[in-house]
């Protein structure tokens, strides 16, 4: 028996606004974990079409499409062409669980939630029959403790900047209004973790030193994080991944981050008016001091990718450069800008088509990059063009150079600058190496760029905190920089 595994290409990976590094940086984890329940027996293939061409000229057993909002058009038309050729087709991921009316027109099969424990039942049900298959799949048990080693054999490490992505969580502990994935672990655990020792397993099975944790909060559990950083000491690994602000501001947690190797994080400051955070219920940023947390990730010589989002109810058009002028101010390294999305399945959507200020139900446009639903305080044009504007504005060499010079040690501005420039000035010399398909060997680069700054090397003189003091002392009258 042949399984296919397909990772359709997202609708904005095609259009003009397209940046082929974007879609280059992991492999399908969530596929690779599914294909690891395929018997020896049976053959497995993964196909990102991010990446690679998909061809539609074979006749597999079954094919498996992982669904996101933004490639379900695709992922429908792929599925009701294998369908037409009489081929047995599945389809899960955030999409399917949102939308599972919608999704069960175009699949023989839908799966519910994550699939550790669904994905081989369904197998073992396919193999005494097609009878004995069920329609819906859903998700009755939530742990990853047994679960098998990803098939990393079936992912083409050439094609990734960063193959040595891991996962070793599922879902969050928080439930923010405009999360697209509370859905998706809804009716049973929300957040669990693997033993340690299994990620530690799998770390060590990872060739080369930089690794990049694609977890939604690595920092969640703190026993779970605390020993599996107190574990990598000593691996030489290099790393990054993703936390909250409150879990940065909570003991030293990130300071065994640190020393483990975690030298890049994304943060989920998402608004810098206390108003907006509230309203979405991002609880777990309210009264923090967003000034102490950079501070700190600073001092530990951790780089930040900062995300925000744009058009909440609180917003008006001057924030835009207000947010901008904080994170430079701040020094952020790279910032992930967003429109606003009610996702289907969640709070935002649900309070937004109760109001009637939806004004789509166009998925290829729910990407965070286009207005679907009415601002409350500005026009859909002033959304849209502000949101452009800050993008453009935080990247410009201006900026970069003027965000790099808040560090206090030389070697840590060179860092920042190059990690900045690099992810968003040199797209020509990021296309050639990807039609070159060695994307993989500008791995080691990525791993320099970020090598360790120690908090020693780190440290502020008198006379540089003197400049950098009145440098931002505008933003700091403005309240800017802490909320």
């Amino acid at each position: 028996m042949k399984i296919k595994f397909i990772l359709p290409s997202l609708t904005e990976a095609e259009d003009s606004f397209w940046r082929p590094i974007k879609y280059s940086l992991f492999p399908p984890l969530g596929l690779a974990t599914l294909a690891s329940y395929v018997s020896d027996e049976d053959e497995a293939e993964i196909v990102d079409q991010h990446v690679e061409k998909l061809s539609l000229d074979d006749e597999p057993d079954i094919v498996s499409i992982q669904v996101y909002i933004t490639n379900a058009y695709r992922a429908y038309q792929i599925a009701d062409y294998y369908r037409s050729k009489g081929i047995f087709v599945v389809l899960g991921g955030l999409h399917v669980t949102s939308l599972p009316e919608e999704a069960s027109q175009h699949a023989d099969v839908i799966f519910l939630g994550p699939g550790e424990e669904s994905f081989p039942r369904f197998l073992k049900d396919f193999k005494k029959g097609k009878s004995n298959v069920e329609k819906v799949y859903i998700s009755k048990i939530r742990s990853l403790l047994g679960v098998p080693p990803i098939r990393r054999d079936l992912i083409k490490r050439n094609l990734y900047l960063v193959p040595n992505s891991i996962v070793v969580t599922r879902g969050c502990p928080h439930h923010c209004d405009f999360c697209y994935k509370d859905a998706f672990f809804e009716g049973g655990n929300s957040f669990y973790t693997q033993a340690v020792d299994d990620s530690l397993e799998e770390i060590d099975r990872l060739p080369g030193s930089h690794l990049y944790f694609l977890d939604d909060h690595l920092l969640g559990n703190r026993k779970f994080a605390k020993d599996l950083f107190n574990g990598m000491k000593g691996m030489k690994r290099v790393f990054q991944g993703a936390a909250t602000v409150d879990s940065i501001l909570n003991g030293n947690l990130i300071d065994l981050a640190a020393e483990a190797g975690m030298r890049s994080i994304f943060v989920g400051f998402e608004s810098i008016t206390e108003e907006n955070l509230s309203r979405c219920n991002k609880l777990q940023n309210l009264n923090k001091d967003y000034t102490e947390v950079i501070n700190k990730l600073h001092d530990l010589g951790i780089m930040i990718n900062g995300s925000f989002v744009f058009g909440l109810d609180g917003d008006d058009p001057n924030v835009f450069k207000k947010t901008v002028e904080w994170a430079i101010s701040n020094g952020i390294t790279t910032s992930t800008f967003h429109i606003a999305t009610p996702y289907p399945g969640t709070e935002f959507y649900k309070r937004l088509k109760k109001e009637e200020r939806l004004i789509t139900n166009n998925w290829d446009l729910y990407d965070t990059r286009h207005v679907t639903f009415k601002p409350r305080l500005m026009t859909e044009g002033e959304l849209k063009n502000g949101y452009q504007w800050a993008y453009k504005e935080f990247y410009t060499w201006k900026s970069i150079a003027k965000s790099s010079l808040f560090h206090g040690s030389v070697k840590h501005q060179i860092k920042h600058f190059f990690y900045s420039s690099g992810w968003k000035k040199f797209e020509a010399f990021w296309k050639i190496i990807i039609e070159m398909k060695k994307l993989n060997q500008a791995t080691p680069i990525l791993e320099a760029v970020l090598s360790k700054v120690s908090s020693r090397n780190n440290k502020v003189n008198k006379r540089e905190q003197r400049v950098i003091k009145k440098r931002f002392a505008q933003s700091k009258k403005k309240k800017l920089t802490s909320i």
